[in-house]
């Protein structure tokens, strides 16, 4: 068996004994420099976002570009332009960068994008698209300092292992948000449960026994835990993560 194959083999077998984000990143990037890709990038761009936010922990975006390379992409807006990102969201398998740099359809906005990132050593690489639902989109890039293309089974291994390390992460945050359930307290759920079947603070503190404006002081809190702006957002929110029963 080729070496290459045992390697992902591993990568795949450790990536169970993994529980934080940033472990198994650093994990993807040993992975990756077996294939001689010493920067990879990691990102969600939802549908309508045009930013593109690094270093953002609600965001989950990882990479380990060199810090000149990230300061210049963020500050100059380059998601906006950068093709990468959009063949990435036409295109369901990995691709090499350098058939978008050879694409006909590429603006000259976009190759200048491409000409900067060589400048700053990512000369090379292969882009995974990821898509999820509600037309959501991530991508996992691997680049190398070198003009050598990876070879399709190369490819083919980085695609696997993008993909394992996209399902893990997105794990993770589906259970960082169940977690943030115990973070209410049982009076704070009943009465956010009471305000998703439209009752007001004075019926809460009528059905609870407790004053309207202790009903008030626990649906701030409420709100405060879930990011909402309102208590009708928050019962919203609380129904999508199964604190409570949807109405």
């Amino acid at each position: 068996m080729e070496l290459p194959r045992i390697e992902l083999g591993l990568f795949l077998d450790m990536t169970d004994d993994i529980a934080q984000s940033e472990q198994l990143f650093e994990l993807l990037s040993s992975f990756a420099l077996k294939f001689d890709c010493p920067w990879i990038a990691y990102g969600p761009l939802a549908s309508k976002q045009r930013v593109f936010k690094p270093n953002r922990q609600d965001s989950v975006v990882m990479w380990n570009y060199p810090a000149e390379w990230q300061e210049r992409y963020s500050r100059m807006g380059y998601a906006k332009i950068d093709p990468l990102i959009k063949k990435g969201r036409k295109e369901a398998g990995a691709f090499r960068w350098s058939e978008v740099y050879t694409d006909e359809s590429i603006t000259e906005d976009g190759r200048r994008v491409l000409d900067e990132a060589a400048t700053f050593g990512l000369r090379s690489g292969v882009t995974v698209p990821l898509h999820g639902p509600a037309d959501s989109f991530r991508f996992m890039s691997f680049a190398q300092s070198s003009d050598c293309e990876l070879q399709n089974r190369a490819i083919t291994y980085l695609q696997m292992a993008a993909l394992r390390f996209h399902l893990m992460v997105t794990k993770f945050d589906t259970t960082t948000a169940s977690e943030q359930v115990h973070n209410l307290s049982p009076r704070e759920i009943q009465c956010i449960d009471l305000v998703s079947q439209g009752k007001s603070s004075w019926d809460i503190g009528t059905i609870l026994g407790i004053s309207r404006y202790t009903v008030d002081f626990h649906l701030k809190n409420v709100m405060r835990k879930l990011d909402s702006t309102s208590r009708t957002l928050a019962a919203v929110k609380a129904s999508k993560l199964g604190i409570i029963e949807p109405q």
